[in-house]
């Protein structure tokens, strides 16, 4: 039993491992903009930014408060950051 335990749990690490690194490894891209992405205000100006990763891309917002629009229409917000990564 404890043979066949050991076994599987060697085949889930050898399968499994390189995957959890592959994600662990992996940096959002850096948000391109000096200006919050919703409310267009200087980050900064409000005190620290608020900052969280969205499908593997930087957003900074001046405040936690802009979340709620930002989530509202996500896809607009976006293009707005690729946009303006494409511009540098």
């Amino acid at each position: 039993m404890r043979k066949e335990i050991t076994a599987a749990v060697l085949i889930a690490a050898v399968t499994f491992g390189p995957l959890a690194a592959f994600s662990a490894d992996k940096t959002p891209k850096p948000y391109p903009l000096k200006t919050c992405v919703v409310a267009d205000e200087k980050l900064g100006e409000h005190g620290k930014p608020y900052v969280f990763t969205h499908e593997g891309q930087e957003v900074q917002l001046c405040c936690k408060a802009c979340l709620k629009d930002f989530k509202k229409d996500t896809a607009k917000y976006m293009k707005k950051i690729a946009d303006a990564e494409k511009a540098k």
